[in-house]
């Protein structure tokens, strides 16, 4: 017998709805050529009692906010929320080099067949906003909101205009970008107003392994106890 999935890690819950922290390296549902082990759908259903219904997905390597409704009424609400553009995302990317300005960038995007995406004249259209955050010694931490919500959408546009997020492993040289070991890009807050579910505003703090990649980049961490 399969041992049962430990707990998500939950933001917020009623009775319409399920929002989690994912961490970094975690799949939301199964995917084939990727990190195997238990699902976020997997701990969220096990921690519900039923299954849930995924709402939307960030990317494996990422961390943050993902949203499950427990009901077909709310799973319907919220998709079409999501396709209307009426929801809020807020992101925190820590990229490379110096970003000097906000920005924003509105440039289509095309998959290919190796699931690779690309900027592409012609593909469909993106668009997404950067906020300068900080500067983290030679690097950039921003605040990413992304309009569109295209397939590696903030992690190519990033890359296209010369600030790949460290970490990244597919986008970006060498090889995991920086030599971090993780995706340096955490899904941070969420807003939606819907029926049925009502108004959400949702926010997950970064993870201890985020925090730590820039505490280390700033060189200037508090000694430990």
């Amino acid at each position: 017998m399969s041992p049962e999935p430990t707990p998500p890690s939950v933001v917020f819950e009623n009775d319409r709805v399920l929002a989690v922290a994912k961490p970094s390296g975690q799949l939301v549902i199964p995917g084939r050529g990727l990190p195997q082990g238990p699902t976020l759908k997997a701990q969220a259903d096990a921690h519900v009692g039923t299954p849930v219904f995924v709402v939307h997905r960030i990317d494996a390597d990422s961390s943050g906010l993902v949203l499950f409704a427990k009901d077909a009424e709310a799973h319907r609400a919220l998709n079409i929320a999501f396709e209307k553009r009426q929801v809020a995302k807020r992101y925190l990317a820590l990229v490379q080099g110096a970003v000097l300005a906000d920005r924003t960038v509105n440039r289509p995007l095309k998959q290919f067949g190796s699931s690779r995406v690309g900027v592409v004249r012609g593909g469909r259209p993106a668009i997404t906003s950067f906020r300068v955050l900080e500067r983290v010694g030679n690097d950039t931490l921003l605040e990413v909101t992304p309009e569109t919500g295209k397939r590696h959408q903030i992690r190519v546009h990033l890359y296209a205009i010369g600030h790949p997020i460290l970490g990244d492993p597919l986008y970006g040289e060498p090889l995991p970008v920086g030599g971090v070991p993780r995706l340096m890009l955490h899904a941070l807050a969420l807003h939606v107003d819907t029926v049925p579910t009502g108004q959400l505003s949702l926010r997950a703090e970064p993870p201890e392994d985020f925090v730590s990649i820039v505490c280390q980049r700033r060189k200037n961490c508090p000694a430990a106890d």
